[in-house]
Parts: structure tokens; sequence; C-alpha cells
């Protein structure tokens, strides 16, 4: 009999091999218990949380967790079904109207994850006879939402509207559409898209442009619904995808438009219309945390003065860094055995980030990640940099 697993081989490989070189799988960290929105339990330790995408902190909001609470206790805890099937409660469709209504926009579809948002968008959107213009970094479910699709897949440079100009010139014979996809804030770089050059370029091909802003909802933007707002052309942006597990707390995707035609895809889109719809209460709790989103601007000063805090404090021990000011900031090191090793002496002295490694980074170098919240005090920031410092300091890094 073939081993149905052979094909794995090499992974098998590269875990063995990291289990000896580290103390700890980096992949396999068990919060045991969340302590508060910035510190938690790990290894029987309380450590400082900087790896949770927890943007607002509202992972912990009581406002969420008592609508949660209370919609169990009169709606269940789950749907049982799709949403074109008896997976559609009112909550679902007040839901869709809160967030069309936020991005001023006239129509939303929520979906189980953000995974499946891009997934279910991008494969819908696009099919076999169009082409899909996709960043260089975007994110795994942008590049799985195109294999489902079947349509033609060019990437461009990442963050280099010259390029994907350059790239839709050379279509323009191509009678297909033609669907540009970006992100807002880049998960593991934390850099920041050129949206409105973007936008430019689009307008001057006759393309379309989707916005994946899960990293920048809640977090950049006048009212929070990220990069496009924040550089003013969000009317531009043919499509925003995002998701509900960083800024809101909770988790779910959703894909809000202006296009009457993105109805269709209710009926179009596979991960749509087979995946069981959230559970009511997970529904309640994001309209919840909405609610204190909007109603509670100042989080997103304090998150931005947090970021700036970070940055500017690993940029000043040596570290590199990004030049972008964003929640994520992202120390990139020279190989896999440092990083490994960097990663488990942080998380033993008190500090869990996320350890990103080849190929799932945009590079072949490795990357410490860090997210900040707008929950982190100040002193806490300057805490992780001080346990950067020393740990970075044993390893002959920084200044």
């Amino acid at each position: 009999m073939t081993d149905i697993f052979a094909k794995y081989a090499g992974l098998a490989a590269d875990i063995e091999n990291l289990r000896r070189a580290a103390p700890r799988n980096p992949f396999g960290v068990v919060i045991e218990r969340p302590l508060s929105a910035t510190v938690g339990l790990i290894e029987g330790r309380k450590t400082l949380l900087f790896g949770t995408n927890n943007y607002l902190g509202l992972s912990q909001s009581s406002v969420a967790a008592e609508a949660a609470i209370a919609t169990i206790r009169s709606e269940g805890v789950g749907t049982t079904g799709s949403r074109i099937a008896n997976g559609t409660y009112a909550l679902h469709k007040t839901l869709e109207h809160r967030l069309a209504e936020t991005f001023r926009k006239r129509h939303c579809l929520v979906f189980s994850t953000g995974y499946q948002a891009n997934l279910g968008t991008i494969s819908a959107l696009a099919g076999k006879d169009d082409i899909l213009l996709l960043d260089a970094d975007s994110h795994a479910s942008i590049y799985d939402g195109s294999r489902l699709s079947q349509a033609q897949v060019i990437r461009f440079r990442h963050n280099d509207p010259e390029d994907l100009d350059r790239r839709l010139g050379r279509l323009k014979d191509h009678q297909g559409a033609k669907l540009i996809v970006v992100e807002g804030i880049y998960s593991m770089t934390g850099n920041v898209a050129p949206m409105k050059e973007f936008v430019e370029v689009k307008k001057a091909h006759g393309a379309w442009l989707l916005a994946d802003e899960a990293h920048s909802f809640g977090v950049l933007g006048a009212s929070g619904l990220g990069v496009a707002e924040a550089q003013g052309c969000e009317t531009d942006v043919d499509f925003i995808v995002g998701t509900f597990s960083k800024s809101l707390g909770t988790v779910g995707g959703y894909c809000v438009s202006d296009h009457d035609g993105i109805e269709l895809i209710r009926l179009c889109s596979r991960p749509y219309m087979f995946t069981a719809s959230l559970p009511p209460e997970i529904i309640a709790a994001t309209l919840g945390s909405l609610t204190e989103m909007q109603a509670r601007p100042e989080l997103r000063e304090k998150l931005m003065a947090n970021a700036r805090q970070l940055l500017d404090g690993l940029k000043g021990l040596g570290l590199s860094v990004s030049t972008h000011v964003s929640p994520v900031v992202a120390v990139t090191l020279d190989n896999v055995e440092q990083a490994i090793a960097m990663w488990n002496r942080l998380l033993e002295s008190g500090l869990y980030v996320n350890l990103s490694l080849p190929p799932a980074t945009p590079t072949q170098n490795p990357l410490l990640r860090c997210s900040v919240m707008a929950a982190h005090e100040a002193d806490q920031i300057a805490q992780a940099i001080g346990i950067f410092e020393r740990v970075a300091g044993e390893y002959g890094l920084g200044r």
C-alpha cells in the first residue's frame, strides 16, 4: 500500500529537526488562559501577548460578551445550516445591513470566516476567461480563491503600481474581466498599500479592484474603514473584503460592494453556499464589538500611538523593521535557526510573538512578527522592547 502521507516526508523531517533544535514547537503554543487582552498564561507563566492580532482589544469586550450570552439563551448555540438553507437568522441580515451602512455601500455578504470571505468572493467573481492580478505578497486565502476560480493568475511586484500598470498594458486585447487584488495592511510585514495609486491604474485600464482590509479595518481611516478610507479612495474600490477576527475580536468575514451583481454570488460561491453559517452568539458579539469600535474612536488613536512606540523602540535597537507605521511590526532576521532560538528566548522571558518562517514569509528571511493592541499600556510596550534588547544582545544583534 502506498503511504498517503509520503508526500509530507520533507515536512516531517523539518518538524523533527525543529524539535531537536528547540525546546518547544513554535506552532503549537497553548495559551492556557487569557488573563486580559494583553496578558495570558503560557507554560504557567504570565506572558505579554504581542502576537494575537487583537488590535482594539475587543476579544475581551464586556459589551460583546453580554450580547453573546443573551443571544445563546434566546436563540441557542448554532444554526446547523448554511446561509442558503436554514442558516440565515434575522441577526445575520442585521449584521449585513450594519456593515453595508458602516462602509457606505449598498450590499454586504457575511461569511463564516475571513479566509472564506476571500475564498468565496474571489472564486465567484473571477471565471476561467478572466484574469486575476495579485500582489505578490498576497495572503494564502487570496491565492486559494484564485485557484478555485480557474482564472488566469498574474502576479505583480509587491506594492508596485507601475509594475501593475505595465502588466495590465499587455492585456489590452484580452476580452475577459480583469480583477486586481491587493491588501490594505499586509499581515506578515505591516506594509501599507498605495491604494490610491492602484485605483488610478484600475481606472486607466478598465479593471476591477478588490481590497482585503482584514488587518486595516478598525485601524486606519477617519471611521476605521481601512486604507482605502485613509487614502480617500474607498468609493473607487469595487469590493472590500475583511474579517471579524482582528479588530472586532470574534470570527467571520464579509464582502461589501456597491455593485448589485454581488448578490448573485450568494448562489454561485461554494464557500458561502456549502458552509454552516456563523452561530447567532458570534453574530451578536460581532455587532456588539462593531458598536464599541464606532463609539470609541480613541481606540484607534491609542493603537497607532502604541504601534509607533514599538516600531521606534525596535528600530532604535538597530533591528530590521518596516518603515510603515501599522499594528503589525515585524523584525526580519538572517536565518531560520537564529529566528527559532530567539523566539524561544523571548517566550521564556515572558513575551509571546509570532514566528514566521519561509515560505510563508515574503522573502527567504524569517520574521519575528509582533502585533500591537490599543489595550497595551506604554509600560508593557517598553517592557517588550526591553526583552527584545536583552535577547537580541544574546545573539549579537542590534546596536
